[in-house]
């Protein structure tokens, strides 16, 4: 089968990505995907954690752009994330196009679950995660070119409070990761992510 291609996109600001907090379906190794599940304890000190390294890395936060994923456990991160800096509530923009990757029949279920019940359809995706569409799901190909036009659209530095699809979404993108290595890239929660031109590096 022959492989999508991914044109890169260069960014002109620099983007800073917060995957939101800890979810206990996180904990429990679950696939969110679409699901609105709450931030639990630590997710919530992971949001407030992410508002003191952004405090660090640019002293004129207020200034920035804010978008979220309009998920529950996205906004919920957000709102922890203004509060600490002590920014308006709810004064930033909502982005549907922002949501997490989804797995269609899979979501609530781990990846043990997943591998026991659709043994063949797990080992065609862990041959190509980034092209593999669940049953029901999307791919994460499908999940860039929907994030693409978000990137394109990006007038100044902005704070983007999303998920862990998308910001391996993003990285594709910018050509700071091949697709394929994109979908392993693990996304850590509490930590920013910033993207200047091609490169990525973690705070």
């Amino acid at each position: 089968m022959q492989k999508p291609l991914m044109i890169p996109i260069s960014l002109p600001h620099r983007l800073i990505l917060v995957r939101h907090g800890e979810t206990d379906w996180n904990r429990e190794g679950r696939l969110q995907g679409g699901q609105d599940i709450p931030l639990n304890e630590l997710g919530r000190q992971q949001a407030a954690e992410a508002a003191g390294r952004l405090r660090e890395l640019v002293p004129d936060f207020a200034a920035l752009d804010f978008i979220g994923s309009p998920m529950l456990r996205a906004r919920e991160t957000m709102d922890i994330l203004r509060r600490e800096l002590v920014l308006s509530a709810g004064e930033y923009r909502v982005d549907d196009r922002l949501r997490e990757l989804t797995f269609g029949s899979w979501e609530g279920y781990t990846w043990r679950d997943v591998r026991k019940a659709e043994r063949e359809q797990a080992q065609l995706r862990e041959r190509d995660k980034w092209s593999f569409v669940p049953p029901g799901g999307e791919s994460y190909f499908m999940l860039a070119e929907r994030v693409r036009p978000v990137l394109a659209e990006l007038k100044r530095e902005t704070v983007i409070v999303s998920h862990g699809g998308v910001a391996r979404a993003v990285l594709a993108l910018v050509g700071a990761v091949p697709p394929q290595k994109a979908a392993l890239v693990e996304i850590w929660q509490g930590k920013l992510l910033i993207v200047s031109g091609s490169t990525a590096d973690w705070l």
